[in-house]
């Protein structure tokens, strides 16, 4: 089984594709996620979401793209960016008081207009080197 606790990092400034609170996202994927056992919104300064699933974890990242898709274009909001997932394992100790424990996947879901700009300026490469090919993951869906 694969946890995914999940921020959102909307990059995209527009009326057309509004921030939505975690609760909203919880329930709206509920709606979009196949092969998810549990998705719960999380009370937390920068995470979200809890995901749970039985696929592994870059299908599980595969399949909440497609599904942040469908939640857009299903809210009647806009989907002429790139959303992409940005996720490492947890291998180290955790803070006690974060949902992010060891085993679990840190997944940043990032709206954005420009990805390659967007991995630039958090130096994404860099990041990712530094971890085993088997601990970090990039998964990325342009708006067709």
């Amino acid at each position: 089984m694969a946890v995914f606790i999940v921020s959102h990092n909307l990059q995209v400034i527009s009326t057309q594709v509004p921030a939505i609170s975690a609760d909203e996202l919880a329930l709206a994927l509920k709606n979009e996620c196949e092969g998810f056992m549990s998705i719960s919104s999380l009370s937390h300064p920068h995470w979200s979401l809890r995901m749970e699933s039985e696929l592994d974890a870059n299908q599980m990242a595969e399949s909440l793209l497609k599904a942040w898709q469908k939640m857009r274009l299903n809210l009647g909001h806009e989907f002429s960016h790139t959303v992409m997932a940005l996720g490492g394992r947890k291998d180290e100790n955790a803070n006690p008081n974060s949902p992010l424990q060891i085993g679990n996947w840190g997944v940043d879901v990032v709206e954005t207009l420009d990805a390659d700009a967007f991995l630039r300026s958090i130096n994404w490469d860099a990041l990712k080197s530094g971890r085993p090919a088997d601990a970090v993951f990039e998964r990325l869906l342009k708006a067709s």
